[in-house]
Parts: structure tokens; sequence; C-alpha cells
């Protein structure tokens, strides 16, 4: 498989509260492998931008990415650290909506991108492996919008 270090990072998820868990065997992520993009980027490279319409979610499979709100200030608002076997960008599998926040790459990063249009393919042949996987996104989700909530984030 191409990309053994993220299915081992997925199936062990990072202490993080927004752990991204994925009941899948070898054989779903054999199946998602010809949708699945591979890209490396560099520290400082920005991999969403905020405001964006594009439809892609990213696996973190090496390196770190931040994700902040940005603000009129010079001053950047943290919302998160994420770190192998972490998602990032999955509201896009489920709605067009701009990007919410802008992630970039703190040190050099191994991601997968995976477009909406690719799960769509995947999901057409492989329906139950992608119900899990849209649960396992979803869940990310909801974590990630309460503690924003808590935070006093605004939710778009």
């Amino acid at each position: 498989m191409a990309f053994d270090a993220l299915t081992r990072a997925s199936l062990q998820p990072p202490n993080a509260a927004d752990p991204f868990v994925l009941d899948w065997q070898a054989g779903p992520w054999d199946a998602l492998t010809p949708h699945l993009t591979r890209q490396e980027l560099g520290a400082g490279t920005t991999l969403i931008h905020h405001l964006a319409r594009d439809r892609v979610m990213y696996l973190l499979e090496t390196g770190v990415l931040q994700v902040f709100l940005p603000t009129a200030s010079p001053v950047r608002r943290p919302v998160a650290i994420l770190r192998a076997g972490a998602i990032v960008g999955e509201p896009a599998l489920f709605a067009n909506t701009p990007r919410m926040a802008q992630v970039d790459a703190m040190a050099p990063c191994v991601i997968w991108a995976l477009t909406r249009e690719a799960f769509d393919v995947f999901a057409n042949t492989h329906p139950v492996a992608a119900c899990k996987w849209l649960r396992a996104c979803g869940a990310v989700m909801a974590v990630r919008m309460a503690a924003n909530l808590e935070r006093g984030y605004p939710v778009a």
C-alpha cells in the first residue's frame, strides 16, 4: 500500500480531542487509494485558505499543521495544532461552503487529498465503507464545533 504510515496513524488515533477514528481494515483503504492524491508541503505553506470554496479534505500522514482564524490584526487566532492521523477540511465533503479557517504547515508535511468528486466515485462502489468514512468525519466535525463554541468562535 502506498500510504502505510497514514493507515497506521488512522488505526491508532492521535492523542487529540478530535481523533479521526475509522473502523476499516485493509480492503477499503486499498479501494480508496486510487482516489487520493499525495502532496508534500514545506513549512509555512498554506494548505487551506480562509473563505476558499474548494471541495477537498485532507489526511495528514506526517508533519504538523496549524489551524487559525485570520483577523484584521496581524495576530493569528490559533484554533488547533494537528498531527499525523488527523483530518482537516472535512466539511468540504458535505457542503459547498467557504472555508472557515486557514491551515498552514508548521513543519514539512505529507498529506493525502480527497476531492468531493473522488469520494463520490468511491462511495458508488463501496457504500458501506463510505458511510463509515462520513460518520468518522462527522464525529470529528461535531467535536470541533463544540470546542469552537466553548471558545466563543463563530460557527461560520
